[in-house]
């Protein structure tokens, strides 16, 4: 670091970066609170998609013990045709939006495969869905604490570091030009003392 030089100019110039990281910190810290609610609307969505999937598993384990027979050929009944993602930029930071999901379902013959079979297509296609959604929900939530971690270090630096220290070496200056002038003052009334001894 640069050693403080003990000046008028450099007291002006302190005073300058004092007002800048002021102007700045409460729009860094406002920032720093929307993201944080953000991440917490992203942590509700991701919570209440996982309880739908959870609940989803419930019911197929409920309603449908007959999945335990082997026999029945369930590959492939359902597979994902694609997924339509998309980003939006929330306040600097770019996060994965589902637009939407494309789910194929195979086409059976009603005579060779029971008729719950529909049921458990239509459940796999619900639990598709809902898994592709929580993966997208996951990486959402992982941008959005690296934004706040991000921020928060900034005002942290603005508001721990920066502005203390600016604060300081304004206080150190004062501290010194206000002993020079004292000094001057000093000089000067000895000066003139002696001045008028001589005279």
């Amino acid at each position: 670091m640069a050693r403080l030089a003990l000046s008028k100019a450099s007291l002006h110039k302190e005073a300058r970066q004092l007002t800048i990281y002021q102007r700045f910190l409460p729009s860094l810290d406002l920032k720093r609170k929307q993201l944080i609610a953000e991440r917490s609307k992203a942590r509700q969505a991701l919570h209440e998609t996982q309880a739908r999937l959870t609940a989803l598993q419930h019911i197929v384990g409920s309603e449908l013990p007959m999945l335990a027979d082997y026999e029945v050929g369930l590959e492939e009944l359902v597979t994902i045709q694609r997924t339509e993602l998309a980003e939006e930029n929330l306040l600097g930071t770019r996060l994965p939006v589902l637009r939407a999901v494309q789910i194929t379902r195979r086409a059976y013959s009603f005579l060779i495969r029971p008729h719950w079979v529909d049921q458990v297509q239509t459940l796999m296609t619900e639990a598709l869905t809902l898994r592709v959604r929580i993966q997208v929900q996951q990486e959402r939530l992982h941008r959005l604490d690296k934004a706040v971690q991000k921020i928060t270090q900034r005002v942290n630096l603005f508001d721990k570091v920066l502005i203390p220290r600016t604060r300081e070496n304004i206080r150190k200056i004062g501290i010194f030009l206000a002993d020079g002038e004292r000094a001057a003052v000093v000089r000067a009334k000895l000066a003139k003392s002696r001045h008028l001894d001589r005279g």
